[in-house]
């Protein structure tokens, strides 16, 4: 199992924002095998913790089309910074 560990600093969300981030959410589920989703924002910080099966689900998510597009107006518009870590889940309980 392997966990993304996305973090930004919001520099706008509006409601394209709003719209996308449940769009890829669904797609994550539906077509790329994304086990958990969890996301919080506090103050102009978010972070976002998804569980995945393997590398290659990760991979795959990260090039769908439409993430391609949400990552490219997240830098533009979004997000003034973000980091995005991949780790493998050593053990859960």
């Amino acid at each position: 199992m392997y966990v993304v560990i996305f973090k930004a600093t919001v520099a706008e969300l509006d409601d394209e924002y709003i719209s996308m981030a449940q769009a890829l959410k669904e797609l994550a589920f539906s077509k790329y095998g994304c086990v958990d989703f969890t996301a919080v924002t506090e103050g102009d910080q978010e972070i976002a913790i998804s569980y995945w099966p393997s590398l290659q689900h990760i991979r795959d998510w990260k090039n769908d089309p439409l993430h391609r597009k949400a990552q490219a107006a997240g830098g533009d518009r979004w997000y003034s910074s973000y980091s995005v870590e991949v780790c493998e889940l050593i053990s859960s309980r």
